[in-house]
């Protein structure tokens, strides 16, 4: 079912993110080594769907609302989480970049479809977009590249 509303895409949004720092508990208990920088991810997580909540209710109105800014289908942006059991510790980070992937790829085309309609909802998306980017780095460097 595609997304054509501001409160479904931030509904969206939402399970992207809780769901991703589920993954993100999983590792810090998976890989000790690394456990400050996958419960960081945790935090961000929920600092990122602060921003994006904070922008929508901040301009919600019944008009807003009541427009299709967006046309998502949620299917793109589709992620597994789980690991196999005897995943090493470059699987899952490249399974993190897959993920972070993903998100980026939503936020992006989020941000792009509603910039004619709205500001800081889609200001907000990209912003998001940017540091999730800065943790696709993050996890590059994990592997050493």
């Amino acid at each position: 079912m595609r997304m054509h509303t501001c409160s479904e895409t931030i509904g969206f949004a939402r399970e992207l993110e809780n769901t991703s720092a589920k993954f993100y508990e999983v590792l810090s208990q998976k890989f000790a080594k690394k456990e400050e920088t996958f419960l960081s991810f945790v935090k961000e997580n929920k600092k990122y769907l602060s921003e994006v909540e904070r922008a929508y209710y901040g301009v919600i109105t019944d008009a807003i609302e009541g427009c299709f800014a967006f046309d998502i289908d949620p299917d793109e942006y589709a992620f597994q989480i789980k690991l196999p059991e005897k995943a090493d510790f470059a699987g899952a980070v490249n399974r993190a970049i897959e993920i972070e992937d993903k998100i980026i790829k939503f936020y992006l085309d989020a941000a792009n479809q509603a910039k004619s309609l709205m500001a800081d909802v889609p200001r907000a998306f990209a912003l998001v977009a940017k540091k999730r980017g800065n943790r696709m780095a993050t996890l590059k460097s994990l592997l050493g590249g």
